[in-house]
């Protein structure tokens, strides 16, 4: 789903694009994203729970989402004439939005999945990461549930901004010993529980900066190297860039849907 197509410089994040693709193995695609540049609100939800289910999933997540912070954007309080009035912290109140946004995606899917008698944590559900820019401040809020992944290009160097919640990355972290558990078994994600924890953050944005929103289908499959190379150019149009991405997935046989999405920072 995407709304509008350009944003104005003061949001700092000026230009996005993204590329879904059901990649060369999968019959359907039920990775989702969502772009709407009036909000400077960008994110990628991949499915889960098979067919129709993991679809709905993702696009359903992404319109509670897209509805509640749109919502929000309505009622936010104008800046205060008064210089002694109590502001609240624009980081802060984004923040609680996008909390409070994820917290009312992952209560309308797990009620579906109990109306379908699927209550325990075996119903549809689907990972949920982007960000939105905080206007007034130069920077944005990332939030993260599952395991697609948010990466920031600055200066030549890609750096992976998110912690994938999965039993293999908390495996690695706390070294634990023998087989490690698959890389795709999720320790969070929107819909299966009646509460979800998102990992929540806010960076700063500098001129240049390019933000990748992306699937497991493209950084399970690519090395981090490639995924690099790839941005080489990062004044290249997005749409190319993100054919490029979908293309080196490819390349590298992914067997899962490939999701990429670009934000570039053009303010100053």
């Amino acid at each position: 789903m995407q709304q509008g197509a350009s944003l104005a410089n003061t949001l700092r994040l000026t230009e996005f694009h993204g590329l879904s693709d059901t990649g060369d193995v999968r019959a359907h695609n039920e990775d989702n994203f969502l772009i709407d540049t009036s909000l400077a609100l960008a994110a990628v939800a991949d499915g889960m729970g098979g067919h129709l289910a993991g679809e709905v999933a993702s696009r359903d997540a992404l319109a509670v989402l897209h509805a509640c912070v749109a919502a929000q954007a309505r009622h936010a309080p104008a800046p205060a004439a008064d210089p002694d009035a109590t502001n609240i912290n624009p980081r802060w109140r984004h923040t609680m939005t996008l909390l409070q946004a994820i917290e009312q995606a992952n209560a309308a899917l797990y009620a579906e999945n109990r109306a379908n008698g699927r209550g325990d944590g075996a119903g549809m559900g689907c990972t949920l990461t982007g960000v939105q820019a905080i206007a007034e401040m130069d920077a944005f809020v990332v939030f993260h549930v599952g395991d697609s992944r948010l990466y920031r290009y600055r200066d030549g160097v890609l750096a992976q901004l998110t912690r994938d919640q999965t039993a293999y990355q908390l495996a690695l972290e706390s070294d634990t010993p023998g087989a490690l558990p698959p890389q795709n078994l999720l320790l969070q994600a929107v819909g299966p529980s009646a509460t979800v924890q998102p990992d929540l953050a806010s960076h700063d944005l500098r001129h240049g900066d390019l933000l990748l929103l992306c699937s497991d289908g493209l950084h399970g499959w690519v090395p981090h190297a490639e995924l690099e190379a790839c941005l080489t150019d990062a004044d290249a149009p997005l749409p190319a860039l993100c054919a490029g991405l979908i293309a080196l997935a490819k390349r590298h046989s992914s067997r899962d849907n490939i999701t990429a999405l670009l934000a570039r920072c053009t303010g100053t």
